[in-house]
């Protein structure tokens, strides 16, 4: 019997919306060689984080950060709003955060890729959601994929970040 167990290696694709940016998630999804999940922040219904706030039914919670502590690495795609990232997705890493028992556990040592699918540029949340997350200890990939108004999906070059990306693990 072999001593050591190699773990399978999957990507958590976490989509912040379930419209433009879910449909980002899955063309990014098809073009992994490896295991991947999607999911839409949105369909937790998580309530919005305050010190105050203790959750009774934790099973939403729970199941979400049961997969980001499964998850080998994470694909994060979302929107660009005022600036920054979509408030549904910093408050889904907060709940995140302050539900395991030491708040980066989650994210810690992982790898990730920040998408977007944006009415505008993006570049705004590209750069502050990658700062975001490796405050949170995600060793975050320096290539983005990007999609606007003015700048189609481009699955050739996605499919070369996403291989060069999947070296990583």
């Amino acid at each position: 019997m072999d001593r050591f167990v190699i773990p399978m290696k999957k990507i958590l694709i976490i989509s912040a919306t379930s419209g433009n940016n879910l449909t980002l998630a899955n063309k990014i999804g098809k073009l992994f060689e490896i295991e991947t999940e999607i999911i839409s922040i949105e369909d937790y219904e998580l309530p919005l984080y305050t010190g105050k706030l203790k959750l009774e039914d934790k099973t939403a919670i729970n199941g979400l950060c049961q997969k980001v502590i499964d998850a080998s690495g994470f694909v994060f795609c979302g929107p660009e709003y005022n600036g920054g990232s979509a408030p549904i997705l910093t408050n889904a890493i907060t709940w995140i955060s302050v539900t395991t028992d030491h708040w980066r556990d989650a994210f810690t040592n992982k790898i990730g890729l920040v998408a977007t699918h944006s009415g505008g540029d993006g570049s705004s949340f590209l750069s502050t959601f990658r700062k975001q997350l490796e405050f949170m200890g995600v060793v975050v990939y320096p290539r983005s994929i990007q999609v606007n108004k003015s700048k189609d999906f481009d699955a050739g070059s996605a499919k070369k970040i996403i291989a060069r990306f999947e070296k990583l693990l």
